[in-house]
């Protein structure tokens, strides 16, 4: 396996069977030069980059320790959830985490509006995220605000296989902050973040978007759902408010037996 081009000192464009591909490990490429032999033991990471100039390109612009913790961020997460992440990842998440990374030297701090939905929807890749920010802080004492572990729980969370993208997970997260917003001002109360209750409206809203767009068999028959709208009628009325949101802002209808469902979770709420 021989070098095309040192991108630094962790990071080569190597040929491989006439293909080439990204080799990754530490100190791969220390006192290596175009056309040399990369020693195998060496190689932590082999992979096709679809994206290659773009990868190269930012490797070019970042600090090389940036890229580093990105990929020690990368295997970890591939450790803590067992599988592999899309390759894509090295790019979207290293980008990211060198610009967070100067906006916290400069003292600009970002506050994640979405920070509790994603920390219980996402509660794998949130972790995950926590442990990254104590291992910068650790690597090179830089403390980054705990918003930050929501940030990279995406990035972590679109790079799954079925994660979907960034785009479609960063929507359906805002969507569910207004649906939580508009169950707060219907029943005015505060909500602990930390209570099952709210943890498990929390999933069932996620399932329920996932499920609009495809639509599945009533599974709460008419005498249970009318036993729901008369026992818990305000909350019968709150759920029917977030309905109401989905249909004027997202063009998202929810058929009955789903307003049920959510029913009963807001009632759980009322009861905390």
């Amino acid at each position: 396996m021989k070098i095309k081009k040192i991108l630094n000192n962790n990071a080569v464009v190597v040929s491989d069977n006439n293909e080439e591909k990204i080799a990754i490990g530490a100190g791969i490429a220390f006192q290596k030069k175009r056309n040399d032999i990369i020693n195998p033991n060496k190689i932590e990471k082999l992979f096709i980059m679809k994206e290659n100039e773009k990868f190269q390109q930012l490797l070019l612009k970042i600090p090389e320790e940036h890229f580093a913790l990105a990929e020690d961020i990368i295997t970890y997460a591939e450790e803590s959830l067992g599988s592999k992440l899309n390759d894509h990842v090295h790019i979207a998440l290293t980008d990211h985490l060198s610009f967070a990374i100067e906006r916290v030297r400069e003292g600009i701090q970002l506050k994640n509006k979405l920070f509790h939905e994603i920390k219980t929807l996402y509660r794998k890749e949130f972790d995950i995220g926590i442990w990254a920010i104590k291992h910068i802080e650790n690597k090179i004492n830089i403390k980054m605000p705990v918003d930050e572990a929501a940030y990279l729980a995406l990035h972590i969370h679109t790079a799954k296989l079925h994660g979907g993208d960034m785009k479609q997970t960063l929507r359906q997260t805002v969507i569910i902050g207004e649906m939580i917003q508009t169950i707060k001002e219907c029943l005015n109360i505060t909500i602990d973040e930390n209570d099952i209750s709210y943890q498990r409206l929390l999933t069932h809203l996620r399932f329920t978007l996932s499920r609009s767009s495809h639509p599945e068999q009533p599974v709460m028959d008419n005498e249970m759902l009318t036993m729901i709208k008369k026992k818990f009628s305000v909350s019968y009325q709150c759920a029917k408010s977030v309905s109401a949101l989905l249909s004027a802002h997202y063009n998202l209808l929810l058929p009955d037996h789903e307003l049920g469902y959510i029913t009963i979770h807001i009632e759980r709420l009322r009861n905390i």
